[in-house]
């Protein structure tokens, strides 16, 4: 990426810079489908999966946590084969191209982790900008779940799943 920001792989090191911007976008509501007070040790547990999944960091020349993205099996079993992920961006690191720059490098790790597809299942239909990231990186919405989503602004508004072959 340019500006000198690497994506690399997540550390349990990496946590303590992770969790303060991870706890706020969570307790905002607007974004992720987590409970607005998750306990630092359950979202890490969540974030930090074992192999095949893994975590990424975006991070600056003097190793600042820009974003984070995490991916794992959708499903098990019949299904495993397709992955899931989820982004956080610092939001003080906003506009930079950090998500966009997660969003293709997960792709990469999923696909050499040997999953074969990879499916969002909650992306809040106002978040507009991940909606049309998403979209410029190949995902199609193939449906979404009306009133899936209590966003502290808009009220009940939509959950898009989104997919792309790897």
């Amino acid at each position: 990426m340019g500006n000198g920001i690497e994506i690399r792989a997540a550390t349990g090191a990496d946590w303590p810079a992770i969790w303060p911007f991870m706890r706020d976008i969570a307790a905002a509501g607007e974004t992720f489908s987590w409970d607005r007070d998750v306990s630092e040790d359950r979202a890490r547990v969540r974030w930090l999966p074992p192999p095949p999944g893994g975590a990424l960091v975006a991070v600056d020349p003097a190793g600042t946590v820009l974003g984070t993205a995490t991916f794992s099996a959708n499903q098990g079993g019949p299904g495993s084969h397709v992955a899931n992920a989820g982004f956080m961006v610092d939001p003080a690191q906003g506009g930079q191209g950090v998500g966009r720059a997660l969003g293709a490098q997960v792709l990469v790790a999923a696909r050499a982790a040997g999953f074969r597809a990879m499916q969002f299942n909650a992306v809040v239909e106002t978040n507009t900008r991940a909606v049309a990231l998403w979209r410029s990186l190949g995902f199609e919405v193939i449906g979404t779940v009306p009133a899936a989503f209590a966003h502290p602004a808009h009220g009940y508004v939509g959950l898009h799943v989104m997919y792309r072959p790897l």
